[in-house]
């Protein structure tokens, strides 16, 4: 059951990632192949960099149907560009929902190999949150996380809720749902009331006579 929660969170989690960078890449004017470069590189590279730092094998080097079902993101895209590209809730969508599954994805393997908790959700925030980091420098772009938008704070929030039912006697597949509902409530919460966090900014200096 925890393995194919897995799976199907790992293939909703990549093709959400891909159309949002393909989305984005189509803004910039991209040909097909750099959008699906975009794609790509926000499906996998927080799972890169997260199988990096646990030193284990990395993901997508063992399964080829990361690329393919990038690839299939591509053609979403350009059969349904009007609705995928023109509206801007559709990156929204996407965005939060690779978010979710991504960091659930981080948290699980990171476990799974014996770290313990708050490792795991470091691990869930780069798996759901470095992707989109990679997508905005490649459209050249301030990365969304390093911006006032509740990103990977919501990875952050939906790690301490996994931690807490995790920690109970609950069925295993509690925990993961209840982080990526978080997330999405997070981010879509964040759309409806327009919340942030601070932002850190340069005073200016008041004269001295």
């Amino acid at each position: 059951m925890q393995e194919t929660l897995s799976f199907i969170l790992e293939v909703i989690g990549t093709v959400a990632c891909a159309i949002s960078g393909i989305r984005l890449a189509a803004t910039k004017n991209f040909d097909w192949f750099g959008a699906y470069i975009v794609g790509l590189v926000t499906a996998i590279g927080g799972g890169t960099l997260r199988d990096i730092l646990l030193d284990i094998p990395v993901f997508w080097m063992h399964n080829w149907w990361y690329l393919g079902v990038t690839g299939l993101s591509l053609l979403a895209v350009l059969i349904f560009r009007n609705l995928l590209v023109s509206k801007d809730r559709m990156l929204f969508i996407f965005d939060s929902i690779g978010l979710a599954m991504f960091c659930v994805i981080g948290i699980d393997k990171t476990l799974a190999i014996g770290l313990p908790m708050w490792v795991a959700i470091i691990m869930g925030m780069i798996t759901g949150a470095f992707g989109g980091v990679l997508r905005d420098i490649l459209i050249n772009e301030v990365p969304l996380v390093f911006r006032k938008d509740i990103y990977a704070t919501a990875c952050l929030l939906g790690g301490i809720v996994y931690w807490l039912i995790y920690a109970s006697t609950t069925a295993a597949y509690v925990a993961p749902l209840s982080c990526a509902t978080t997330i999405i409530v997070l981010r879509f919460l964040t759309l409806k009331y327009n919340l942030s966090l601070p932002i850190l900014s340069q005073r200016p200096r008041s004269d001295k006579k």
